[in-house]
């Protein structure tokens, strides 16, 4: 597996990651319809053209789910044991059709399990950005990671 192990994590490292998405149609009313979320901001887009931006809007935990999704391949794949709690989520900017998406993630803490030797938690920050550079969502996020086997 890609994931690093709990030792592999070094505090203060920036991950930018490669991988990108452009945000279609398609994500989004498929997301916003799974999750039962029937916002006209999302999925409406007479509504949305006349709403202060003037067209629709990404679902924001859309847009949550992918910027952790595109961190998984470079960090957590493969030794993460349990998602811990995300805290801080915030979106500066928003995200709209046709949007590319990148990441970077910045590895905040790194510590040993209280309770259970075979892990750790790390926290990470992640960061993604649209295809002009502005920050469009951000969260702060703890992660339990398996350590190497002894």
């Amino acid at each position: 597996m890609a994931g690093l192990y709990l030792e592999e994590f070094q505090v203060g490292h920036v991950f930018r990651h490669s991988l990108t998405k452009t945000v279609t149609e398609s994500d989004n009313m498929l997301f916003s319809t799974m999750t039962l979320n029937p916002q006209p901001l999302h999925i409406d887009f007479d509504f949305a053209s006349k709403s202060e931006w003037g067209k629709p809007l990404v679902n924001s935990l859309f847009t949550l789910g992918l910027m952790i999704g595109i961190s998984v391949h470079d960090t957590t794949l493969g030794t993460t044991l349990a998602n811990l709690g995300m805290t801080e989520t915030v979106f500066p900017n928003p995200v709209f059709l046709g949007d590319t998406i990148r990441v970077e993630t910045e590895v905040l803490s790194v510590r040993d399990s209280k309770s259970k030797p075979d892990r750790g938690i790390v926290e990470f920050e992640h960061r993604a950005f649209n295809q002009n550079g502005a920050l469009v969502a951000r969260c702060i996020r703890q992660a339990m990671i398996r350590k190497m086997a002894a």
